[in-house]
């Protein structure tokens, strides 16, 4: 059977980029990356199911795991990692692996996404259990790394999703949920780190996003479970305050540093 057509390896829409003045590489770039959010809309079926059954999963004492190799592992461990500044959780409930391990964040690891075996070893450090959650993050859909975590977890009876940029390929068949979408070809061609790579941050700002509002961790549209971990967010929760409770800034700061977060403070306040 013929390999399945990867469109994130197909040629680009331009040609002779070297050629092009800086305003027309910019430009023509920026055409492209307007093609990224209509292709995430298309999936939001799909992500609506996902944040759903780890809504249920969450409230079970449950974990969401991303699992990716080089762009795409970099883009789940900043999700993970701006989840408890954002939103008060603690930082074992969405965490990201990358193939190579940590020393890949910042320098690629030669060879380490093409082992099938090594993300259910790196996931099994966690202890999982069934309420948890795996999320394969793979432009191409073709990763070993990828696949065969998915495969494992979804084979140790955990829920799994992906997300990818090509439609029908071998990640998509092992996950129980496929986010596929479909940019079309890169401005430069074969570099997914561009609208790939733009697609898949914003699906994953989707997912968590919506996940932290479903499970109660936003109050009207405010980050009220946020770590106060810098001025400008204890200004942020003053401000928080200032209209919640109709008091002072220096009462609202007061507050703040008696009750450690917006959240606490309000709920003592009966808000």
């Amino acid at each position: 059977m013929p390999e399945t057509k990867k469109i994130t390896e197909t040629q680009s829409n331009y040609n002779d980029l070297e050629q092009m003045d800086t305003i027309s590489i910019l430009k023509n770039m920026n055409r492209e990356d307007k093609k990224v959010a209509d292709a995430v809309a298309l999936v939001i079926p799909q992500i609506t199911k996902l944040v759903d059954a780890l809504e249920d999963r969450f409230n079970k004492g449950g974990r969401l795991f991303y699992i990716g190799a080089g762009t795409s592992g970099r883009l789940g461990i900043l999700d993970a990692s701006e989840i408890p500044p954002t939103y008060g959780m603690p930082h074992d409930r969405v965490i990201g692996l990358i193939a190579g391990g940590d020393s890949a964040i910042r320098k690629a690891v030669e060879f380490a996404e093409d082992d099938i075996e090594q993300a259910w070893k790196d996931l099994s450090a966690f202890k999982m259990n069934k309420n948890d959650t795996v999320v394969g993050i793979a432009a191409s859909g073709t990763t070993p790394y990828v696949i065969g975590g998915v495969r494992d977890a979804k084979a140790h009876g955990l829920l799994t999703a992906c997300i990818t940029n090509n439609p029908h390929s071998p990640l998509s068949k092992e996950a129980d949920i496929s986010m596929e979408v479909n940019v079309g070809p890169e401005f430069v061609t074969g570099s997914t780190r561009m609208k790939s790579g733009t697609s898949q941050k914003m699906v994953l700002n989707m997912i968590s996003t919506a996940l932290m509002i479903k499970i109660g961790r936003v109050k009207g549209n405010k980050m009220v479970n946020m770590q106060l971990s810098n001025n400008k967010l204890v200004d942020r929760g003053a401000r928080y305050l200032i209209e919640e409770l109709n008091v002072g800034y220096e009462e609202a700061e007061e507050l703040l540093k008696l009750y450690g977060s917006v959240k606490k403070a309000m709920d003592a306040k009966g808000k």
